[in-house]
């Protein structure tokens, strides 16, 4: 078994969602110690965002059109996506930027979705090819934002992970949030330790369930 560790926080050893991402990883691996481990920091390896020359994935391989940027980017691209393609187990550590995700992750998962590789169009619409992953998914936020109509509607991180993972296929999605952790010492204490309370039974779910766990 592959897991792929992803983080995106820019807060280094501070950072609260990297706290949980690896406890997340250090669970699995007590009951999965078999597992292979990768691990990707978006804040020290964050890929460039999409431009014309990183677009190079989206013309035909045999495109002798291509400039030698785009075939670095290109390569790029396809490092990411076979990566992501080769885990069955990804695990994100995710902070709340402004209301949404950091752009770190952004342009991963912009690398990330390639038709033919994690979705791909038919006549009744698009079909997600990376159905047989799991993914959690580790939620910081410095506000509470699920217990709310108001606060749901502001948070474009959670709804938008769900959506574009959803998009490539996936259905086994597992969240673990922490809300509340810039509202004083004992709101980020209690936040932390009830995630970290909810990762257990999180990571002794089966494989390929779909199940929310969620610590306000």
């Amino acid at each position: 078994m592959k897991l792929l560790h992803v983080d995106s926080s820019i807060n280094g050893i501070t950072s609260n969602s990297r706290k949980l991402s690896q406890t997340i990883v250090t669970e699995w691996l007590n009951t999965h110690p078999d597992t292979q481990v990768d691990y990707l920091d978006l804040a020290d390896e964050t890929p460039n965002h999409l431009s014309r020359h990183a677009l190079g994935f989206r013309l035909p391989p045999s495109n002798a059109t291509l400039s030698q940027e785009q075939k670095q980017e290109n390569q790029v691209s396809e490092t990411l996506v076979s990566q992501f393609l080769e885990a069955d187990v990804i695990v994100v550590g995710v902070p709340l930027y402004n209301f949404s995700i950091p752009s770190q992750l952004k342009a991963w998962i912009d690398r990330l979705a390639q038709a033919g590789r994690t979705f791909r169009y038919t006549e009744s619409g698009p079909v997600g090819l990376a159905g047989d992953k799991t993914i959690i998914v580790a939620l910081t936020r410095g506000g509470v934002y699920s217990n709310s109509e108001a606060g749901q509607a502001m948070e474009h991180q959670e709804s938008y992970l769900k959506t574009i993972f959803g998009f490539f296929g996936v259905t086994d999605i597992r969240i673990v949030r922490a809300e509340g952790t810039d509202l004083g010492p004992e709101s980020r204490a209690k936040a932390i330790e009830q995630a970290i309370m909810a990762i257990g039974e999180v990571v002794a779910l089966p494989l390929a369930v779909e199940k929310d766990i969620a610590t306000a």
